[in-house]
């Protein structure tokens, strides 16, 4: 086996393996399941292992490398426009490919599927193209934030109310295992080729200001349509009695997985070629690499989704219906802050940021801060999210006061952290929020007698938002570290100085004493 990529599966067993341990705890303690479900739920722990080693390694080989190529060659461009079209074509083909915007599209029958991809598409197109406007003409990432945030809680005003959390939701799925790679190795191209001292800071931000657009984009579909009352995916656990069983429901739904993720990559790869035809970037040798890494990340999505939806999405429905059911469902909020701190670690997308982020900030922010930060940030949004599934909270209680305290901290934060945080809202949310967290929510209001539009949907936006004021807070403490670090480095400069000084007016009074 490939070192690399055995080393990449390793490096997922130890992600994926707490969050196996503490739902087989609670299947054991809290909600007895059948052994069969127990054996589906292994097995897609086993596939979501395997996918999530093939599809980070397929990411570093492919995703990354274009991505980047991409970015530094339409910025080298005159034609301003040109690169401006081609970012949107950019974003709109790889939002289409997203898999976590079909799941949630599945989830909202009121309005198409087809029309809601689309308009996601299109939002994530727009603001990908003001993305790299901001980078080329050096806008500051915070003025655009707040500027975007106050429009979009000004049209949630004329939005129907159990269609907020649907667009919320929306913004945090359309930064996936897909998206992220490709937009975070096309802000370091676009940024490399400025030599200002600010071009690292602005690498950063892409992704947020991504996660933005299809926000607006599905609120304003939302005031046309006026959804409401709308039936969701229902998720119901496969019955199976022997392991032959599970395999041949895992065969079964393999291929539609397959499918999607062929047609997904096939428009990226189509646009690769034709930019490599055009500018004749890559040679021979990093075409194979890259074809090769797509065959890895094709590999990877298709058992990574497999093991995700058959295994993990019937589990997490039927955990929180159950224990909401029970006369302990405040047990909720406690199991929620375990399951978030520790499910962030499976998110493929996580990775790759903290990659970078270590890469770009030369170690100053090492990955493991990183991961503790995301963590604490997921275990805080997971048990505010519990709480306002059980009381009926409007999600604009929370999201409103979160997002202005998360933007006035930007402030008050180095660029570069402003950058991260907001990236890392978004890919927080990603296939493991949209296929596990997003069924327990459900099955959580299912169980406790709640609107599933108004309350269930939401808890992507959640898991979106925390990180956003951790990260922020985090890179509040750098900043206080590195200035007291200062202040005792220039202190212990200074204090032999003090001293040498001392004793050349001691020698000198004695010198004098006799005059």
């Amino acid at each position: 086996m490939n070192k690399i990529l055995k080393a990449k599966i390793l490096e997922a067993f130890s992600s994926v393996l707490p969050i196996t341990v503490i739902v087989l705890i609670a299947s054991v303690i809290l909600v007895p399941m059948p052994t069969g479900t127990i054996l589906m739920f292994l097995a897609g722990a086993a596939l979501l292992v395997i996918g999530m080693g093939f599809f980070t390694l397929g990411a570093d080989m492919a995703m990354m490398p274009m991505g980047e190529g991409i970015g530094s060659q339409l910025t080298r461009s005159s034609n301003i426009i040109l690169t401006l079209a081609t970012s949107f074509v950019m974003g709109v083909i790889i939002t289409i490919a997203e898999p976590d915007l079909q799941v949630l599209a599945r989830q909202v029958p009121s309005v198409p599927n087809m029309v809601l991809i689309l308009t996601v598409a299109a939002g994530v197109g727009l603001f990908l193209v003001m993305a790299i406007a901001r980078i080329l003409f050096r806008i500051r990432l915070s003025t655009l934030l707040i500027i975007f945030y106050f429009l979009v809680f000004i049209v949630t005003i004329f939005t129907p109310n159990n269609f907020i959390p649907v667009a919320f939701d929306s913004g945090g799925v359309t930064t996936g295992p897909i998206t992220v790679p490709f937009i975070l190795a096309m802000g370091l191209g676009v940024a490399s080729v400025r030599s200002d001292k600010d071009s690292q800071n602005d690498s950063f931000g892409l992704v947020s200001l991504c996660s933005v657009g299809p926000i607006l984009a599905v609120l304003l579909l939302g005031i046309f349509f006026k959804p409401s009352g709308a039936d969701v995916e229902s998720h119901t656990v496969p019955v199976v009695n022997t392991s032959r069983e599970v395999v041949e429901i895992f065969a079964f739904e393999m291929p539609h997985y397959m499918e999607d993720v062929f047609f997904a990559l096939g428009a990226i790869i189509l646009f690769f070629a034709v930019f490599q035809f055009i500018s004749r970037r890559y040679k021979r040798h990093q075409i194979a690499r890259i074809l090769v890494g797509f065959l890895y990340t094709f590999i990877g999505l298709v058992v990574f989704l497999t093991g995700v939806n058959v295994g993990f999405i019937p589990v997490g429905h039927l955990l929180g219906s159950e224990l909401a059911a029970a006369p302990f469902k405040w047990i909720l909020v406690p199991l929620g802050m375990v399951i978030g701190y520790f499910i962030v670690a499976a998110e493929p997308a996580v990775h790759v940021l903290n990659k970078q982020v270590e890469e770009i900030s030369s170690g100053a922010i090492p990955q493991k801060a990183m991961n503790r930060g995301l963590a604490i940030g997921m275990a805080a949004a997971l048990a505010i999210t519990m709480v306002r599934i059980l009381t009926g909270i409007s999600i604009m209680w929370i999201l409103i006061p979160g997002y202005a305290f998360a933007l006035i901290l930007t402030f008050f934060v180095p660029k570069i952290f402003t950058g991260i945080a907001f990236d890392s809202g978004g890919v927080c949310s990603g296939p493991m929020t949209s296929t596990f967290l997003l069924p327990l929510a459900m099955g959580v209001c299912e169980g406790a007698g709640k609107d599933l539009m108004a309350d269930a949907f939401g808890i992507v936006a959640m898991v979106a938002m925390a990180p956003l004021i951790v990260i922020q807070l985090m890179g509040l403490t750098y900043v206080r570290r590195m200035k007291s670090a200062a202040k005792q480095q220039s202190e212990r400069h200074i204090e032999p100085i003090q001293k040498e000084d001392e004793g050349a007016i001691i020698e000198f009074e004695e010198d004098h004493s006799h005059d």
